[in-house]
């Protein structure tokens, strides 16, 4: 599940894999939780980018394609259109920030 998903379900007790595959689930979680706190904290950085932040925001991109893949794959197991739709949004707006970034590196 997406971070924004993550805490609607969580509230509304609709997270089963914490009572099926817990171990699993958590990981999942976490790995979102700091892809969502990289993200943040990068785009806070890039506001002064050195060549050091444009590689790290390039890795986090490509933490945050990673996690949109690996969670589409829940939502289309259970047939949920609605989110699949979202994060391929969330995935082509990591390939082009991603194709932006590079892009701004070269030129300087």
């Amino acid at each position: 599940m997406h971070d924004d998903s993550m805490a609607f379900f969580y509230i509304t007790g609709n997270i089963p894999e914490l009572q099926t595959s817990p171990v699993s689930i958590v990981f999942h979680i976490t790995i979102e939780m700091i892809t969502a706190v990289l993200l943040i904290l990068i785009s806070i950085l890039l506001r002064n980018p050195s060549q050091t932040i444009k590689y790290i925001s390039v890795f986090v991109q490509g933490m945050l394609a990673y996690t949109v893949i690996n969670s589409s794959g829940y939502f289309a197991q259970s047939g949920d259109w609605a989110f699949l739709l979202m994060f391929t949004a969330l995935l082509i707006f990591a390939v082009v920030n991603s194709l932006i970034i590079i892009r701004l590196k070269r030129q300087n």
